[in-house]
């Protein structure tokens, strides 16, 4: 993931995702973030779009900063980056509807076929593991 934000515009990103359905769900999640974690969304990179932020440091010592919750419309699918180990939470993962992971990510192909209701909570989750409380997440060099 990219860990520097720009002062490039979310809103002009968005309006420039060619794929409609990315582009419909981006302004969707764009709300969903928003209100979940409180903060204001701003471009990470050329096609992250973040929300807060957060300080990692890994095992091997190399550290940095990236969002706290965060979302990119990609070709294949939207990419929402979720802390190490809340990809795997079968309860919340059963019930969200068609969906792939990896090690940091969800993805999504169609916001229409989940339950949002879920993907808050995932978000949520994700964003409370980075912002509260001393622990920083389990940081796994890697990521998506």
């Amino acid at each position: 993931m990219a860990t520097e934000f720009t002062d490039a515009s979310v809103h002009e990103f968005i309006d420039q995702v060619a794929h409609p359905v990315r582009r419909r769900d981006a302004e969707t999640l764009l709300e969903l973030f928003t209100r979940v974690t409180g903060e204001q969304p701003r471009m990470w990179g050329r096609s992250i779009i973040g929300f807060g932020e957060y300080h990692y440091t890994y095992e091997s010592g190399r550290e940095g900063d990236a969002p706290a919750a965060a979302f990119s419309p990609r070709k294949a699918a939207t990419t929402v980056y979720l802390v190490p180990g809340l990809t795997e939470d079968p309860a919340l993962l059963d019930r969200l509807g068609p969906h792939s992971t990896g090690l940091t990510c969800l993805y999504l192909k169609n916001l229409a076929d989940v339950d949002l209701d879920v993907l808050a909570e995932l978000v949520r989750e994700s964003y409370a593991s980075v912002t509260e409380g001393p622990e920083q997440p389990d940081a796994r060099e890697g990521g998506s």
